[in-house]
């Protein structure tokens, strides 16, 4: 029997001590022996929805800062979260300057075009709150399809931010032609927007993406392909959409465990998403004679990796000292992402 880490065992006692007052979640992209202390795993969506039936006064949230933040925007009164790194960030997240979005909305208003930003869940409080205050909502992968049609049911056109992936892929989805998408010029301050092309879309993209599903090239199936003539290939809806056309199917993180979970004894199964992923569920599921193989093998999310063991452990026993800090938010901010998150749950509750 393999022996637990210094970490791991500190971790355990520091759980058995703080009892009923802590739970820990954790995402699915985070390293295995941090998703070994985790109670409650799941998917961004699923991740928000488990908030509401917490009542553990202590929330440790293995992820990234956006994620974190959520978590904190759902939480009940006198419940704490924490990130043991609050420099976990999100490279897409940063993609959208939450000033610099105001403004961009506020000239399309201020144009005439009537639009409803949706924003993916993979963004700041501040960008929540200023696409709560414009009447939009948050979507995540598993979700983006069914908020998409319903942001269609609020306004003329919708401004999808900030994965262009994922609203390719989602627009094509719902059958909107190449001729009504336009991305954004966001340079200059928003002062070079491209008001004709913008009157003419029905799906306008910020240009932001994320560097790992990004990464995923047309090279990267052929060579799989060629390797595994037999396999089936799946990837994550924030590659391009190029890289999804030529795959058998696409789908948010939840979708591609249950890829591997329902493939049959004996296939093998290609994943196209973060690595820490891919290679749990090569472990989970080897044992049933199905190979489940990443797509790239060093698609790994360099903030993700920034939650270790190590600094899990700091984080309980500084809960247990009383001296953890939590994380905080703008309360000027609460209300309107608190809307932009709401509007997500409720609708997706339905």
């Amino acid at each position: 029997m393999k022996s637990l880490s210094v970490y791991a065992q500190k971790i355990q006692d520091l759980k058995a001590q703080l009892g009923s007052n802590l739970v820990i979640m954790g995402h699915h992209y985070q390293q295995d022996e941090v998703m070994a202390h985790v109670d409650l795993a799941g998917d961004s969506l699923q991740l928000a929805q488990m908030i509401d039936g917490i009542d553990a006064e202590h929330i440790v949230f293995c992820g990234v800062h956006f994620m974190a933040e959520s978590a904190r925007l759902l939480a009940k009164p006198g419940q704490k979260v924490y990130l043991p790194d609050m420099n976990a960030s999100c490279l897409m997240a940063e993609m959208v300057p939450a000033a610099l979005l105001d403004v961009v909305i506020e000239k399309i208003l201020a144009h005439g075009k009537k639009i409803v930003p949706l924003a993916y869940v993979n963004t700041s409080l501040a960008v929540k709150a200023i696409v709560g205050k414009h009447g939009g909502a948050v979507c995540t992968s598993s979700n983006a399809k069914k908020m998409l049609e319903w942001a269609y049911g609020q306004g003329e056109s919708v401004l999808f931010l900030p994965d262009r992936n994922l609203g390719n892929n989602v627009g094509n989805m719902l059958g909107i032609t190449q001729d009504k998408r336009h991305t954004l010029n966001i340079g200059n301050n928003g002062n070079d927007l491209d008001f004709a092309a913008i009157d003419n879309a029905e799906l306008i993209f910020w240009d932001g993406c994320c560097p790992i599903h990004e990464f995923f090239k047309s090279e990267h199936i052929a060579k799989m392909r060629a390797a595994y003539p037999d396999a089936k290939i799946y990837v994550h809806p924030e590659c391009p959409q190029e890289i999804v056309r030529q795959c058998d199917g696409a789908g948010s993180t939840s979708y591609l465990i249950e890829v591997a979970k329902n493939a049959r004894p004996g296939s093998t199964v290609i994943i196209g998403t973060e690595a820490n992923l891919v290679n749990r569920l090569a472990a989970e599921h080897k044992s049933r004679g199905v190979a489940v193989v990443p797509l790239l093998e060093n698609a790994l999310c360099p903030d993700m990796a920034k939650i270790t063991e190590a600094l899990l452990c700091k984080t309980l026993q500084e809960i247990a000292d009383g001296t953890a800090c939590g994380v905080s938010i703008d309360g000027t901010m609460v209300e309107d992402a608190k809307k932009s998150l709401v509007r997500m749950l409720e609708h997706c509750a339905k």
